[in-house]
């Protein structure tokens, strides 16, 4: 693949800046959005909450001055992990919330007893009854919260409780990664007042007045690095523009280590590989270091380089489903407790495979992008719920990838 693509706006700070925008007393522009599945699904719960919504062209405008409502509709919330960001953003504004718990991809345990524990140190009671968080108080309070390990998820439910409770409130052990930074940036741009977001230690003056604002999304790290991987996989000289490179170090400097060349100049991030890759271990971190989001893209790529790599995965004990897949296209992987083991093979076969997960599914795109022959991969709607247009910036690429039916894309 040669040229040059643009990175859309990021997934992960989107479906956390979205349900915030509900806390606002006049409407809010939200800019350079990804045109994903759980974009749209948001839409419709918001809307069903009685917000008034216009998105065009990467932009929306919420209007949330008429939300009546606080509990959230199952069948939209079974259909994406974010929807229990909107428990907090409920509970601000009603006092009481009802939402299901949430769905999305099933990659393992994904429990939310530290969002319970940040929300009742803060002064929530949290009942889980009939497959929901149901939040109600009778006042809430900034208080310190120590969370047991560095969750992203509770990060963002406890900030967004903590902007609505009375007084200060410090997070202990709080996540880094960028799309909590979007995050407090867009509540600070609304007149919250949050320090430290990108640190482990978080702190936020709650109980102040919120506004509309006008408010850009950071781009996608985990688009920019799926980009990169495939550039590297075939042997490619691509160009990536609007990037964030120093989001992307834990990567980039795995892509140096087998061999592939990486430059970045403010939002452009250059990839080029001759094709020969060496082999390197893989151990997902938090940020910042090497994302789980990227652990089943690279591992694709790993097929194919000269030895043997090892995949460690220390976040979801479930996200190796997918490497069956990759064995249909001629991979040798063995998997050992929470490690893949990765032997290079001279080339992969196309085949018919099916996407498990969202990020599996860009795996087995990468994959068919290597494979000689077809490979047809069943399961986009996984892959629609995280990347905007991913087979037309491939083709822009020269990459030869087209959607053949609702559900599948083909590459050859």
């Amino acid at each position: 693949m040669c040229g040059e693509v643009s990175v859309s706006g990021g997934k992960n700070a989107a479906v956390a800046i979205i349900p915030a925008a509900l806390l606002a007393n006049s409407p809010c522009t939200i800019e350079n959005l990804p045109d994903i599945e759980d974009v749209r699904v948001l839409i419709e719960m918001l809307e069903y909450l009685g917000a008034e919504i216009t998105f065009t062209d990467g932009t929306m405008c919420v209007d949330p001055t008429k939300v009546d409502k606080y509990k959230a509709p199952y069948e939209l919330s079974r259909r994406m992990r974010a929807s229990y960001y909107l428990a907090p953003v409920l509970l601000g504004l009603f006092s009481r919330a009802e939402v299901p718990l949430p769905g999305g991809c099933d990659i393992g345990a994904r429990p939310i007893d530290q969002t319970i524990k940040g929300m009742t140190t803060l002064g929530a009671d949290v009942r889980i009854e009939r497959g929901s968080m149901v939040v109600s108080t009778d006042g809430m309070y900034g208080a310190e919260v120590y969370l047991d390990l560095p969750s992203v998820g509770a990060t963002v439910n406890t900030v967004l409780t903590a902007v609505t409770a009375r007084g200060n409130t410090t997070i202990n052990n709080a996540a880094k990664e960028p799309h909590i930074v979007d995050l407090a940036n867009f509540l600070n741009s609304m007149g919250a007042r949050i320090k430290g977001a990108g640190t482990d230690v978080i702190r936020v003056a709650g109980g102040r007045e919120l506004h509309g604002s006008t408010y850009a999304v950071i781009p996608d790290q985990i688009e920019t690095g799926t980009l990169m991987i495939a550039a590297a996989a075939t042997g490619g000289d691509v160009l990536i523009t609007g990037a964030i490179p120093t989001h992307m170090e834990a990567l980039s400097a795995k892509l140096l280590e087998m061999g592939v060349y990486v430059s970045d100049d403010d939002d452009r991030i250059h990839i080029r590989s001759d094709g020969n890759l060496r082999a390197v271990n893989v151990k997902t971190q938090v940020y910042p270091g090497f994302p789980t989001d990227l652990q089943q893209p690279i591992t694709s790529l790993l097929t194919i380089a000269n030895g043997s790599s090892m995949v460690t995965e220390t976040i979801y004990e479930a996200r190796f489903k997918y490497v069956e897949e990759l064995r249909r296209l001629g991979a040798s992987i063995r998997v050992i407790d929470h490690t893949a083991i990765v032997e290079g093979v001279d080339r992969l076969i196309g085949a018919p495979v099916t996407a498990t997960d969202l990020r599996a599914g860009a795996s087995m795109i990468i994959a068919g992008l290597i494979a000689d022959g077809v490979t047809e991969v069943s399961g986009l709607n996984y892959i629609l719920r995280g990347y905007e247009d991913i087979d037309r910036k491939l083709r822009s690429l020269g990459a030869k990838v087209e959607r053949v039916v609702s559900d599948r894309v083909l590459m050859y």
